[in-house]
């Protein structure tokens, strides 16, 4: 299992071994000694499973608020995904940075976002299935998110905004100068 650094302190890119013959293949795709020896966390609580049936379904960005902050480990099983980590911690030097890093099926590659970073995901093909692993569950008093397009952010999503596909809840986050933020 490969695991590289993507320049935001604790956002890495994992790529697992994939064997395969002409029978399919088999991947270990998650391993808590691996993990735990590059310092990343072993436990997780909860598997969530998300299908997009279009291209241009912009999900996020979303985080949760501590004591129910969450670590991700996001992987695709179908289709692809551009995937971006945004630093929301106030008291980091890159604070308001972002990363981002395409995630498909055919790469077989994850990424780790750290608590402290807002999450969210575009669809870059339709039918597209993303498994992700958190360090805590679910807690909608704790849930929180940033606007996607926020200026102050300016992520390239690749994609143009007459495209793009949001829930309601997306629709209406705050800009991060009104969100609730990480010490």
């Amino acid at each position: 299992m490969e695991v590289r650094s993507l320049g935001l302190d604790g956002v890495v890119e994992i790529v697992p071994i994939k064997r395969g013959d002409d029978r399919g293949f088999f991947s270990e795709t998650y391993n808590a000694k691996i993990m735990s020896d590059r310092g990343l966390p072993q436990i997780f609580v909860q598997d969530n499973h998300s299908y997009s049936a279009a291209r241009g379904v912009l999900r996020g960005l979303h985080y949760q608020l501590p004591p129910k902050a969450q670590d991700k480990l996001v992987r695709v099983v179908r289709g692809a995904i551009l995937d971006v980590a945004v630093d929301i911690r106030t008291s980091s030097p890159t604070f308001g940075h972002w990363v981002a890093l395409e995630l498909s099926a055919d790469k077989w590659n994850q990424i780790f976002v750290p608590k402290g970073f807002a999450h969210g995901f575009i669809t870059l093909t339709g039918h597209t299935e993303v498994l992700y692993k958190v360090t805590d569950f679910y807690s909608p008093a704790h849930d929180r998110s940033v606007r996607f397009d926020d200026p102050q952010i300016a992520i390239d999503w690749r994609l143009p905004q007459s495209e793009i596909q949001l829930s309601e809840k997306d629709k209406n986050a705050p800009l991060l100068a009104k969100a609730d933020m990480f010490d």
